[in-house]
């Protein structure tokens, strides 16, 4: 039965009738959340752990460790949470596109408490760990560099030097109020920002630029991202001659790039080395993929509004994420290439 409050029983007999159903309604409403007094991930089974959450209970405070999150976290309003519980708050929100009043089942916080949280990890990954999503990773040495050409061409690559894959990604959103022609994408035909990503053979996504406009071209990313010219400066084998990377015909022939033989009639050998690079080249699908599939909030385009939300960081800490999970589980990719990614810490950078 409704318990009210003393105020708004003195206004009861003011009330029309579908404003006491109202009020009713919602009292019905928040009285079918049930509170938690506290997080308890140690109470919770491995299964659970890695449906709601993307990764194991023990692979959660690696994680926790690993990401540099320790202690008591304060938001901007005062509000105190432990790093572990803001953690999970995290993985839970990006793991599937539910609701803030849905995870009150989970964690002892308000919708509005919820929010700021995860807000503020976000913000703080992004700070601690943006720069992972360059080329200048500690372990991608020219050793490692030349064992991912060695098992590319092992997989029927006709290309000898050529060690990741560039494509880019249209991430759809919620059609924004302003500037909707700069971020209309007419091929997909959606509202979008994109990213351009290079695909490494241990399925880890080894740089990912932007956001720019969904209306803007590949070509037009890869000029901005400046790849091309840190690939210049210095991927090159013992030899000397230029390592290179793989993209799809959008994007234009250069030294460190390589695309699809073009024209209506090829020759049967282009025509042989096009079919082959296609087929390897599939694994750039995957690591997008996975991406999604691990953190479905991330493909909710209904609940990603551009200039309320930070969506684009939302997508890199997915990213970001993702490899992670590749660095603990592997990947479809990293099978496919029998290339194994770096440990969690290693990637991270962690002690």
């Amino acid at each position: 039965m409704a318990v009210f409050s003393k105020q708004i029983i003195n206004l009861l007999p003011l009330l029309a009738d579908s404003e006491i159903e109202d009020i009713l309604l919602l009292d019905n409403q928040n009285q079918s959340i049930p509170r938690i007094e506290t997080f308890q991930l140690n109470s919770m089974v491995d299964e659970f752990c890695f449906l709601n959450f993307r990764f194991y209970k023990n692979d959660i405070l690696r994680l926790k460790k690993a990401l540099h999150l320790q202690g008591t976290i304060v938001c901007d309003n005062g509000i105190k949470v432990g790093a572990l519980e803001a953690l999970c708050i995290t993985l839970r929100r990006l793991a599937y596109p539910s609701r803030n009043v849905d995870l009150m089942k989970l964690f002892p916080r308000t919708r509005c408490e919820l929010s700021r949280i995860f807000n503020l990890i976000i913000r703080r990954i992004i700070r601690l760990h943006e720069h992972l999503l360059g080329l200048n990773h500690p372990y991608l040495t020219m050793d490692k560099i030349q064992e991912f050409a060695d098992a590319i061409t092992m997989k029927g690559s006709p290309y000898k030097k050529c060690f990741g894959f560039l494509d880019g990604t249209v991430r759809a959103m919620c059609r924004p109020t302003n500037n909707q022609r700069e971020h209309y994408n007419g091929h997909k035909r959606v509202h979008a920002i994109k990213f351009q990503s290079i695909m490494l053979p241990d399925g880890i996504i080894g740089s990912l630029y932007g956001p720019v406009d969904g209306r803007r071209h590949d070509s037009f990313m890869l000029q901005e991202s400046g790849v091309m010219e840190e690939l210049e400066r210095r991927f090159y084998n013992n030899l000397g001659d230029p390592l290179y990377l793989y993209g799809d015909p959008a994007y234009p022939l250069r030294r460190h790039l390589m695309v699809p033989f073009k024209g209506h009639n090829p020759t049967p050998g282009r025509r042989q080395c096009n079919k082959s690079m296609s087929q390897v080249r599939q694994c750039v699908e995957w690591g997008f993929g996975k991406v999604i599939r691990t953190f479905a909030f991330l493909d909710f385009k209904k609940n990603l509004k551009y200039g309320l939300q930070p969506i684009a960081n939302y997508f890199k800490v997915g990213v970001l994420l993702t490899n992670c999970h590749t660095c603990i589980y592997g990947s479809q990719t990293s099978d496919y290439f029998c290339e194994a990614p770096p440990d969690l810490e290693r990637y991270l950078n962690a002690p």
